[in-house]
């Protein structure tokens, strides 16, 4: 049994605004869950709630650079699709006074 992830959203450059806010959200919540534990062992000083502090600090700055790399790809993505070829000038001819009055 074979596991086939051949799925666009997971190669770079590909969803990067999806992507960027999976990102950006866990950031969020991290930093939230991160304030909180803090806040709490201030007041508690329990041992637990200093672990999670740091594990959340840790957290947010996994997160931070996810968001970081997002946002640099985004900005190298160009926001339309390039031609394959650059496109040419044809030059017409006008008509020699001659052949105009035929």
């Amino acid at each position: 049994m074979t596991l086939d992830l051949d799925l666009d959203v997971l190669k770079c450059g590909n969803c990067e605004e999806l992507k960027l806010g999976v990102h950006a959200t866990a950031l969020g919540i991290a930093a939230l869950c991160g304030l909180y534990n803090a806040a709490a062992w201030l007041s508690r000083r329990e041992q637990h709630l200093a672990v999670n502090a740091v594990l959340y600090a840790a957290l947010v700055m996994w997160e931070q650079r996810h968001v970081v790399h997002h946002i640099a790809e985004m900005r190298q993505l160009p926001d339309e699709p390039q031609p394959a070829m650059a496109p040419t000038l044809t030059l017409v001819q006008s008509p020699e006074p001659a052949e105009l009055a035929a």
